[in-house]
């Protein structure tokens, strides 16, 4: 397929926002979970890498070219960029570490990837590989990028067209809460946003959505000179794959030296430059709060939206749900009310079964901390 062919749908949905009575009874205020676990791929990666697929296609230098996607990760992206480029006509070949578990191979590999190519003992080599030998090559070799044919890059992350998608998450969010008794005061329905942070592209399209958000909704509250809330995005990690943590702490982008952390998606060494200035420079109307959790607790998160919802999420995804639930919330957000309104998002991920969450089980049962 090229991009003569009619506009390409998007390969994303609007999803559900749900209000979880348990945790908001835990919270101490309104918890509402808008659950992006139920993207065609899985997770909240089908919104960014499915815009970046997309936009492609729509790109008038791709006219008349046959694109082929390659993506480096045998994680979700992956399975976001095989979902996405099937759906809309397109071949993509995914490179993946030898460490990738076969159970996320099978699943890229059922998806309908072109093809799983397993390479390096980490991401940076899987991709570097790809970059080498499918990317950067140079135009006049064989199927590289010729009049009729051009390979596309799919990063994980760290992409302008990626953070635009996921801030589709944020008007949707805003139409579905519920409008609030007494709207003045507030810029944006909701008091909080947590989210978990990997790369960032996640926390990026977060952070952007809302500053498209105060831009596109001017309150007359300025005029009357009344103080506004700002919103607060909660930025979740886990110890041991707390990137931007470790770089706010420093001041300036750090990579940290391996992932410890069970929460594998959360794995990227170093964020997004842009993830990082959001966190120490937000827009106005915008608060950031790094919240790093340990494996054990997102273990917890997991198990309350299977026993809650029957939803099964990665510990990368229920490092949040259960920062929402206990003291964590409070004391970032330390003038919460019965009234106030917190988001999850629960952003998904597809390397769990019930197996593992069975196992989780155990371990905290164990003494697990």
């Amino acid at each position: 397929m090229t991009s003569t062919h009619p506009t390409p749908r998007k390969p994303w949905i609007e999803t559900p926002l749900i209000e979880s009575a348990t945790l908001s009874k835990a919270a101490g205020c309104r918890v509402f979970l808008k659950l992006d676990l139920l993207q065609p791929s899985g997770s909240f990666k089908s919104r960014g890498i499915g815009n970046l697929i997309r936009s492609a296609l729509l790109d008038p230098a791709n006219k008349h070219k046959e694109l082929h996607f390659y993506s480096s990760s045998g994680g979700n992206a992956g399975l976001a960029a095989v979902i996405a480029a099937r759906d809309l006509g397109c071949p993509c070949t995914v490179v993946v570490p030898h460490s990738t578990k076969p159970l996320m191979i099978s699943k890229l590999r059922a998806a309908g990837a072109t093809d799983v190519i397993q390479h390096g003992s980490s991401w940076f080599e899987a991709d570097t590989y790809l970059r080498q030998n499918f990317i950067e090559k140079k135009a006049d070799e064989k199927d590289f990028d010729t009049a009729e044919k051009r390979n596309i890059y799919v990063p994980p992350f760290d992409h302008p067209d990626i953070w635009k998608g996921a801030r589709t998450m944020v008007s949707e969010i805003a139409t579905q809460l519920p409008p609030r008794d007494t709207p003045a005061g507030y810029a944006f329905p909701a008091d909080a946003i947590v989210c978990s942070v990997g790369g960032g592209g996640l926390f990026n399209g977060i952070v952007g959505g809302l500053e498209d958000y105060m831009r596109s909704h001017p309150t007359p509250d300025l005029i009357t000179g009344t103080t506004l809330k700002n919103v607060r995005v909660l930025a979740a990690e886990t110890n041991g794959a707390d990137s931007l943590a470790l770089s706010l702490r420093s001041g300036s982008l750090q990579s940290l030296p391996a992932i410890s952390s069970l929460a594998t998606s959360l794995g990227a060494l170093c964020v997004a430059p842009q993830t990082l200035k959001y966190a120490q420079s937000p827009p106005a109307g915008v608060d950031v709060v790094s919240v790093v959790g340990s494996d054990a607790e997102a273990a917890k998160g997991t198990i309350h939206l299977a026993d809650e919802l029957r939803l099964q999420v990665e510990l990368a995804c229920g490092i949040s749900v259960e920062i929402a639930a206990g003291s964590r919330l409070r004391d970032a957000v330390p003038d919460l009310t019965p009234d106030s309104r917190v988001v999850v998002v629960v952003c998904g991920g597809s390397n769990i079964t019930a197996e593992m969450i069975a196992e989780y089980r155990q371990r905290l049962q164990s003494g697990w901390k």
